[in-house]
């Protein structure tokens, strides 16, 4: 699939998806003949985990050393020790994030609160 699929499938920007090429996230599989990027769904699914990094605020290099564990062959390394490293870093950004969530949850509770009691007083 050309670029313009994917970005309409994965919700991110050609631009991007240009970039994340361009840092060395992603390899297009192809290229067709007229020069355009083709992808496959291996490639897709590696855009997809990518962006599920981003939130958690993993860095570029971050990134790319976590693909390159994900992408070794069972055997080639032992990355156990590395692993749960980033899965602990994963799940103490997700606590973070959950936290600011709630934060923001509240808040705009009572932003709701406050016009639902200024629509009463108008009535």
């Amino acid at each position: 699939m050309q670029i313009g699929e994917v970005a309409e499938r994965t919700g991110l920007s050609l631009r991007t998806i240009r970039y994340y090429e361009e840092v060395g996230l992603v390899v297009p599989s192809a290229r067709s003949q007229g020069g355009f990027r083709l992808y496959n769904e291996p490639d897709v699914d590696r855009l997809l985990l990518i962006m599920r990094m981003k939130p958690l605020g993993f860095q570029l290099d971050e990134m790319r050393e976590l693909l390159a564990i994900l992408d070794a062959a069972p055997g080639d390394q032992d990355p156990e020790a590395r692993l749960r490293e980033f899965a602990g870093i994963a799940e103490q950004r997700c606590a973070e994030l959950r936290s600011r969530l709630s934060n923001a949850e509240e808040f705009a509770g009572m932003l709701r609160e406050r016009l639902d009691e200024l629509a009463r007083s108008r009535s």
